[in-house]
């Protein structure tokens, strides 16, 4: 009852994509994994460079971000429809919340890892201080950066569930959690195996990304 056979998960898939409704679930989704992990990734990448780069940054900003990464992301969830509503916005932020600060941390750490002889050859060049950040410790954690950013788009689809626990009205979150209340265990299935085929995909197109774009890091 509860552990379907594959032929009705894929019975199950085939009605739902003939009537276009699977594919309606699943733009939304991507809509939200997507918007909140470019938001989180814009803000994050540049701000990570900084704080592993500068110290003074590090010690305004580090105490905040290691408290802040290890609060639980569901106990939010309540406090965002306060403060956002209800709709695609309260889904971002929730994604948002949950790979920021790890991201940050992570591309901290790797900006420190960047040799001071390499920073301090580019002083003697005269490059000034804010350019470090760009024209050194970018390129030089470029590789690594990606990295992270594969790792933390497989978590942001981790998330999806979570963003779509309340008021949601679409989205494989949503018709998995819908379905649980009816005992549709095919319905489940199907949404846990179509979003690890997303995620796969982008996984997927992170590591061409990083071929192409670093190719001297292979």
């Amino acid at each position: 009852m509860f552990l379907p056979k594959p032929g009705k998960v894929l019975q199950t898939t085939f009605q739902m994509a003939s009537d276009g409704s699977l594919y309606e679930h699943m733009m939304t989704s991507l809509q939200v994994v997507i918007i909140g992990f470019v938001v989180s990734s814009v803000i994050s990448v540049p701000l990570g460079l900084m704080m592993g780069t500068y110290r003074v940054v590090q010690a305004f900003l580090d105490p905040l971000v290691n408290f802040m990464r290890y609060l639980p992301v569901t106990s939010f969830v309540p406090l965002f429809i306060l403060w956002i509503g209800i709709g695609l916005e309260q889904r971002v932020a929730v994604i948002i919340f949950g790979i920021f600060f790890q991201q940050l941390v992570m591309i901290a750490d790797s900006a420190r890892s960047v040799p001071r002889d390499l920073v301090n050859a580019a002083y003697t060049l005269g490059t000034k201080r804010h350019e470090t950040v760009f024209h050194i410790v970018f390129p030089a954690t470029l590789p690594n950066t990606l990295d992270i950013l594969r790792v933390t788009m497989g978590w942001a689809w981790t998330y999806l569930v979570v963003a779509e626990l309340v008021a949601a009205r679409s989205g494989l979150g949503y018709i998995s959690l819908k379905a649980m209340r009816g005992f549709q265990v095919d319905v489940i299935f199907m949404a846990i195996a179509l979003i690890g085929i997303l995620g796969l995909a982008t996984d997927q197109l992170f590591r061409l990304l990083r071929r192409v774009v670093a190719p001297w890091s292979q």
